[in-house]
């Protein structure tokens, strides 16, 4: 979980406890990193722990960026994640993409 202040936009790489248990550092850490940027990109390649309260905060987060004019975007969804968004109920990507912006392929 490294905020990456050297890129032109910030990057937050979230923790691998994305649970319940651990929701409210992982908020700590993202409203920190949205407080400081326009746009604010959001690497979840290290979840190995999820549910759906990080899914709500992510949500969140995503509406909020998109209310205020400020991108966000997630980048690198480890499988543990993918798994979480699917339970969910996002069952395919154009359903993840509709309501999780993603950086995919260096766009």
């Amino acid at each position: 979980m490294a905020l990456n202040p050297t890129e032109p936009k910030w990057s937050l790489r979230l923790p691998a406890d994305c649970s319940i248990a651990a929701i409210r550092s992982v908020y700590d850490l993202i409203r920190e990193a949205f407080g400081r940027q326009e746009r604010l990109e959001i690497d979840c390649s290290s979840v190995d722990k999820a549910d759906v309260t990080s899914i709500q905060l992510l949500l969140s987060t995503a509406k909020t960026g998109e209310a205020q004019g400020r991108p966000v975007v997630l980048t690198s969804f480890s499988q543990s994640f993918r798994n979480t968004l699917r339970r969910a109920g996002f069952a395919g990507e154009a359903m993840m993409d509709q309501h999780f912006p993603q950086k995919k392929d260096g766009t």
